[in-house]
Formats: structure tokens, C-alpha cells, sequence
């Protein structure tokens, strides 16, 4: 009996001393690498629109999580260093806030789980095997870009009904630009409209478009995706266009909220926002691999009267009924 009772006393010794470890033991907190190649502060929206996705789920930053920033400011050729020091860290996701961004944390790890917050084409770009099935360590949100671009231009003839000539802004070498061009096409030669293609690769290429589309006589701009710069340099473009009396159309909200004439696009804040529950399943254990690229779920159609008014343009009824949200 004796014996019995010190086995016992050893073996509840054992157990207590293994709780009491185990309690003792900090818990791991995740670490999420936010990638971007604009500015962090063109980015504040979507940042806190992130945040607040991870904080509907239950993570609190600083408390139960913690996100690293890192921001190329512009210059793209810095986000391969940015990605390699996000894996330096050993973080447990790298979320990227647009296409250049995730090919940077594409190259720098195979391992890493990637959430594209955004991408215009995941396939084409080459980041994913399909949509249903990415195959890969990197899933998240398309935009369907592309597809939105014949709609911008549709949009733009209803507000000017003799529309004949439209000057549309973009980046060539960023992925999805090519097929939104080929989508505008299609709606211009139905409708008889021509395009005047100009590119924007640097901040300096910005004016000089705008210069070019009134010396050709362009009657509306329509704006394509243009990485960074764009993004960095809403405020300019948007005065820009107004400067130079033209009806603009944008990819994104944001650039109306800055002084742009109008935007239709997928929801970029909605998507960040939902970018959080992809993190979310990939802490929880579920590989990029099995989780299927989801598309928009929230359009916007958004128009600044303040803008048509600086241009001298009134908005037909029509368009006007349709927009989400009037900018006054």
C-alpha cells in the first residue's frame, strides 16, 4: 500500500509540475508582414480597413498580433529587400497590397503563406494555378479589373453622350493592364470611340500624359490601375484632370475622395478588410493551397459634383440615380 500511495504521489507530482511548465510557457503570437509598394499613408484606409477585419475575428493588434509594415515608398526595386527581411523576421503571413508587392513576396519564399489583398489577374500573373484551386503558397482577392474597364467607358459615354475621343492613363508592364485595354477596345469600337493609350511608368510620366491627352484632343480620360505612382499621387492627378477641363474616370474610390470627377470598381477597403479572414483560416491551419481566390463582392460607383462643377459638366439624371455614393 505504501508503495502504491508514493507511486500515486509521484505520478500527480509529475503532472502538476507539466501544467504548471506548459502554463508558464508564453503563448505564441502571430506575426503578419504588410507588403506595399506605395506609400503607407496613400495606403491608410486600406490598412485600417485590415485591421479591422482581423479585429471582427478576435485579433487586436499589439495585444494577440502583430502586423510589420513595410512600404518600398514608390520604389518598386526596393520590395524584393522589404519581402527578404519579412522572411528574415519569420513572419507566419505576408498579406501584399497590390501585384508588384506579391511578386516580390513571391520570389523571396515558397514556404511563407502569401494573401494578395488584391490582384488584377492572380493567374495570368502567374501567382496562382487557377482561382478554385491556387496550388501554391499564395491565395486572396482578384479585383476583375479587366472585366470593370469596358464598364468605366460605358459609363463615361453616358455622361457625355457625343464622347468620340478618350485618352486612357495606365502602366504596360503592370499584369492585367493588357486585357483591360483589349476589354476597353471592345466597348470603343461599338461605340465609335477612339483611344489615345498613354503611359505612366514614373511620377514625371503623369503631367506629360495629361499634356499629350489635350494636344490630342481627348474629350475624357479613363484610368487604369497604375501601381504605386498613381496611388501615391491621387491628389495630382485629380487636379490634373480638373486643370485640364477633362471628364476622368478612376479605378478606385479613393481618387474621388481626393477631387476626382468619378470611380467604379471593386471596393479595394472591402477587400482588405476581407483579406483578414484569409489570414485568419491560415493561422488556424488551412494552406493557401486550398483556399480558392474569391472576387469582388462590392462595387462602387461613386461621382464628385464638386468636380463636374469645377469642369463645367453637369451629370445627366440618369447617371446620377446610379451612383452608391454622391460626393457634394
Amino acid at each position: 500500500m505504501t508503495k502504491k500511495i508514493l507511486i500515486w504521489l509521484l505520478v500527480i507530482f509529475f503532472v502538476e509540475n507539466v501544467s504548471v511548465t506548459q502554463a508558464q510557457q508564453p503563448t505564441k503570437i502571430p506575426r503578419i508582414g504588410y507588403l506595399s509598394g506605395a506609400s503607407l499613408s496613400a495606403l491608410l484606409a486600406r490598412i485600417e480597413a485590415f485591421r479591422q477585419g482581423l479585429r471582427e475575428l478576435g485579433y487586436v493588434e499589439g495585444k494577440n498580433i502583430v502586423i510589420e509594415r513595410r512600404s518600398a515608398q514608390e520604389k518598386l526595386d526596393r520590395l524584393p529587400l522589404l519581402a527578404a527581411e519579412l522572411v528574415r523576421l519569420k513572419v507566419d503571413v505576408i498579406v501584399t497590397a497590390g501585384p508588384p508587392a506579391t511578386r516580390a513576396a513571391k520570389e523571396a519564399t515558397s514556404t511563407i503563406p502569401i494573401v494578395m489583398a488584391q490582384d488584377t489577374d492572380p493567374v495570368g500573373s502567374g501567382f496562382v494555378a487557377s482561382l478554385a484551386r491556387p496550388g501554391g503558397n499564395i491565395t486572396g482577392l482578384a479585383t476583375l479589373a479587366p472585366e470593370l474597364s469596358g464598364k468605366q467607358l460605358e459609363l463615361l459615354r453616358e455622361t457625355i453622350p457625343k464622347l468620340s475621343r478618350v485618352a486612357v492613363l495606365g502602366t504596360s508592364t503592370r499584369p492585367g493592364n493588357a486585357q483591360s485595354l483589349k476589354e476597353i477596345e471592345i466597348v470603343a469600337k461599338a461605340f465609335g470611340v477612339q483611344l489615345q493609350y498613354l503611359d505612366v511608368l514614373s511620377l514625371k510620366d503623369i503631367e506629360t500624359a495629361f499634356r499629350a491627352a489635350r494636344k490630342g484632343r481627348a474629350e475624357a480620360v479613363l484610368m487604369l490601375g497604375a501601381g504605386g505612382v498613381a496611388t501615391s499621387h491621387r491628389t495630382e492627378i485629380a487636379e490634373l484632370a480638373i486643370k485640364s477641363r477633362l471628364p476622368a474616370i478612376y479605378h478606385r474610390s479613393e481618387f474621388v475622395e481626393d477631387g476626382g470627377l468619378m470611380s467604379y470598381g471593386a471596393s479595394f477597403t472591402d477587400m482588405d478588410r476581407r483579406a483578414a479572414t484569409y489570414v485568419d483560416k491560415i493561422l488556424k491551419g488551412r494552406t493557401p493551397a486550398d483556399l480558392p481566390v474569391e472576387q469582388p463582392m462590392k462595387f462602387e460607383f461613386i461621382i464628385n459634383l464638386k468636380a463636374a462643377k469645377q469642369i463645367g459638366l453637369t451629370i445627366p439624371p440618369n447617371v446620377l440615380v446610379r451612383a452608391d455614393r454622391v460626393v457634394k
